[in-house]
């Protein structure tokens, strides 16, 4: 797709896409509150902002879904990888996402799917065990994604140094549990293992296929 120049307007209007996202419910969230990327100058095609000052890929060590830790740097080191926060027993932006991403693995040839990497964190990991993420994602999305847990402040520090806002679950009135987190994907690339491209929540199989080869060289899509 052919690239474009933001005007401010847009770059603000992107800024407050990365507010927090109740699963299911309306977040009621002040959007200047949150915690947001720098998008002053940046590049967009129809689904993805290309940051011109990309993400540090976190220093996260987590515990993935066979109970064994997890660094996050190292294991997904010089690959293309895609991360997103959220948690299993969100009724719908998470399995969405993770569908979306699944569908459009699918598509690509064998060899760049093998190189493709998928990180899903839970923001909720006292329900979201390794257990639990090992039997939600191939459901939700593919098998082959990987499913981090661990403690939740070590969680929401990994998120906010990508610009992503969690809060810690919380009980409703109807005995429900709400996860308040943002809904980005965040695309690193395998030359610099930066944070370079950033996807919302409205991004469709569709977006993902057409940009997922390009992700894959490391290229802007």
């Amino acid at each position: 797709m052919r690239k474009k120049t933001l005007t401010v307007a847009a770059a603000l209007a992107a800024a407050a896409a990365l507010t927090l996202t109740a699963c299911g419910g309306d977040s009621g969230d002040d959007p200047s509150k949150s915690p947001v990327a720098d998008v002053s100058a940046q590049g967009k095609t129809k689904a993805a902002t290309v940051l011109d000052a990309p993400f540090k890929k976190p220093n996260l060590v987590l515990k993935d879904t066979e109970g064994k830790s997890y660094d996050l740097r190292e294991e997904t080191k010089g690959k293309p990888t895609l991360i997103y926060f959220g948690y299993t027993n969100c009724p719908d932006v998470c399995p969405l996402t993770m569908s979306n991403i699944a569908i459009a693995k699918k598509a690509l040839p064998k060899a760049d799917q093998d190189k493709l990497r998928v990180v899903f964190v839970t923001t909720d990991p006292e329900r979201d065990t390794s257990a639990e993420l090992a039997k939600w994602l191939p459901s939700a999305g593919d098998a082959s994604f990987t499913g981090l847990t661990g403690d939740f402040d070590t969680i929401k520090a990994g998120a906010r140094q990508l610009g992503i806002g969690i809060e810690a679950p919380k009980k409703e009135k109807d005995g429900s549990i709400t996860s308040m987190h943002g809904a980005q994907v965040i695309a690193f690339s395998p030359k610099t293992d930066a944070g370079y491209v950033l996807y919302g929540e409205d991004t469709t199989s569709d977006d993902y296929a057409k940009d997922l080869p390009k992700l894959i060289k490391g290229e802007n899509p």
